[in-house]
């Protein structure tokens, strides 16, 4: 990169490792230089949480604004009902009006967490849905006033669409207007708000040009493109997925402690690069702690855990579940903030299989897995090898709670309700 940005935006992003591409560096820095600007990044509402996937844009989105910006979040209630075919092998499932609502009304929780939607600030925050525009569109109006914009030959160029076609792997007509309304939506943002910027995931490249080249045609305006790395672990795992699952951002679905560990996991080379992506401290002390070698950089993994979950849950959050770690980790003992699974006397009978109830807590996704956990020595109750996957627990075994393990990492505790 031998751009050298006049903008704390384009610095910020270049020094802390979160720019892969942009349509104009010049430009878009001396934009950002003439005063506040918008920008916007979407999010398709298929799921009631984001995952930690996402936390890149959203952190784009939050040193925006801290460099004195207007960052706008755009809810895909209208692109949801078609769904982004981007690099997937497959079509979408088709989600109906009602959940797509109820999925952004769970999304929204997140952001107010990261980014100021209520001061008096120029930069103030804006939230807004595609649906506002995308559902209202007359058929024909658009095909002939949009539509016309678009050549099929340049579509069928992107990498996005041609990895599907060449792998002879159906693309709906639905799927394939999806850039075409993403394309909109960046028309639709500088129309009504001067958005000048759109960014996303290096996936979204194609899409983002889209926009840009109709905005050109359409307004005869200048605006812009730019987008992060998509991120892997350096262990080549697609960043946001852990052992369990997805570890979404929402506390009611990742519980704050569950998401603290997944920091706390990171593996050693990956702590600098996700302190300087995920936590705002200074970069030079992000490369300090990342460079530190044996037990040193499980403090700096503990530092990156406490860091990111503050920003997410709270400082209180953090702290709990960095004590409750100490506890369980240090202690042997059991933490008050580890995921709990209750029974009640009428669930257990007269006793229930340690294998039903490894599954039952979230340790294991099926009787088979947590079988072959327990012949590979990988489960422990109350810290001790557990080696009988026929063993039965009955009420009386649960007058105290017992605490299982997975592995090193993972842990539950069963308590009678």
């Amino acid at each position: 990169m031998t751009y050298h940005p006049k903008s704390d935006f384009i610095a910020t992003m270049i020094e802390r490792g979160f720019l892969a591409d942009c349509t104009d560096y010049q430009g878009l820095d001396e934009a950002l230089m003439s005063g506040c600007k918008p920008a916007y990044i979407g999010f398709d509402a298929t799921a009631k949480s984001l995952h930690v996937g996402s936390l890149i844009q959203i952190m784009m989105l939050r040193w925006f604004q801290k460099t004195g910006h207007q960052p706008i979040t755009l809810m895909g209630g209208g692109t949801t009902k078609v769904g982004d075919p981007s690099f997937r092998a497959d079509e979408r499932p088709l989600l109906g009006p009602e959940q797509i609502d109820e999925n952004i009304a769970g999304i929204k929780k997140v952001f107010s967490a990261y980014i100021d939607y209520d001061s008096d600030a120029e930069n103030k925050a804006l939230m807004l849905n595609n649906a506002e525009w995308l559902d209202e569109l007359n058929y024909l109006d658009f095909l002939r006033d949009i539509g016309r914009h678009f050549s099929v030959n340049r579509m069928l160029s992107f990498e996005s669409v041609k990895s599907r076609l060449d792998r002879e792997q159906s693309l709906s007509f639905l799927e394939f207007n999806y850039m075409i309304l993403q394309a909109y939506d960046f028309l639709e943002l500088n129309r009504r708000y001067g958005c000048v910027l759109q960014m996303g995931g290096s996936d979204q490249w194609g899409n983002i040009v889209n926009g840009i080249d109709l905005t050109r045609r359409v307004l005869d305006h200048e605006i812009y493109g730019l987008t992060s790395p998509l991120l892997t672990t350096s262990d080549g795992k697609k960043m946001g997925k852990s052992q369990d699952g997805a570890v979404w951002l929402n506390a009611d679905m990742r519980s704050p402690y569950e998401f603290w560990q997944f920091w706390r996991n990171t593996t050693d080379a990956d702590v600098g690069r996700f302190l300087k992506l995920y936590t705002e401290m200074p970069v030079d002390e992000c490369d300090r702690l990342g460079a530190l070698q044996g037990s040193e950089i499980n403090e700096a993994k503990i530092r990156l855990a406490n860091e990111v979950t503050t920003l997410a849950h709270g400082a209180q959050a953090a702290a709990t579940a960095e004590a409750t770690a100490r506890e369980v980790f240090e202690k042997g003992g059991v933490g008050g903030d580890l995921p709990t699974l209750t029974l009640s006397v009428d669930e257990l009978g007269d006793g229930m299989s340690i294998v039903q109830i490894i599954v039952k807590s979230g340790l294991a996704k099926s009787g088979k897995e947590a079988k072959r956990l327990i012949a590979e020595n990988g489960a422990k109750l109350d810290d001790a090898p557990l080696t009988d996957a026929g063993m039965m627990i009955d009420a009386g075994a649960l007058s105290s709670p017992i605490k299982l393990s997975a592995g090193k990492k993972r842990h539950a505790l069963v308590q009678l309700g």
